[in-house]
């Protein structure tokens, strides 16, 4: 990966050999491998048996989770926040299981649509719920810094997973939940 960064710098018209850039391939080649650890993990061994009884049934939100991940189309960073939220059916997992859940699927070459799925898809894997909503909002890079650039975008997906997609009083109940400010 260092000479393909060395290739790069050199294709834009620099000089991989001034100063400034001398250790950049290098720099840049452990920056992208930490950016993608996503493909490096397992994904039993985040969970690492963090699942435990429960008799709530009561929903249960983890708002404002920070992500960072790159648009596969550009490879250019996207940025924002996760919300998750299920209602527990016998069992729920530890908190931070959930950041870590996200963290797995963001650390990879992504569209924010994909990742929104995966992170749902997991959680009802591993929790079994009656249901399970996660909604992604996250700012683009590309868009931002290049095309259009549009600075004040943010793109919002979500998916409604059992209880939160058949039940519009629950989804409702979520949605207002999660937009109430911090503590």
């Amino acid at each position: 990966m260092k000479e393909c960064y060395k290739k790069i710098i050199e294709a834009i018209g620099e000089d991989p050999s001034r100063e400034g850039l001398k250790k950049t391939p290098e720099r840049a080649a452990e920056a992208m491998k930490f950016l993608m650890k996503g493909y490096d993990e397992d994904l039993e061994k985040i969970v690492n048996g963090a699942i435990f009884e429960s008799e709530s049934r009561d929903m249960i939100i983890c708002k404002d989770i920070e992500l960072y991940s790159m648009c596969e189309h550009h490879m250019m960073p996207f940025i924002g926040r996760c919300h998750i939220a299920y209602i527990p059916d016998k069992k729920v997992i530890g908190l931070s299981k959930l950041s870590r859940i996200v963290d797995f699927y963001a650390r990879r070459l992504q569209i924010q649509e994909r990742l929104t799925k995966q992170i749902a898809d997991t959680v009802k894997k591993f929790v079994e719920p009656l249901g399970v909503a996660v909604v992604v909002e996250a700012q683009h890079l590309c868009m931002m810094m290049r095309g259009v650039e549009k600075q004040n975008s943010v793109m919002q997906t979500s998916a409604m997973l059992g209880l939160f997609r058949e039940n519009a009083a629950t989804r409702s109940e979520f949605l207002n939940l999660m937009s109430r400010t911090h503590i």
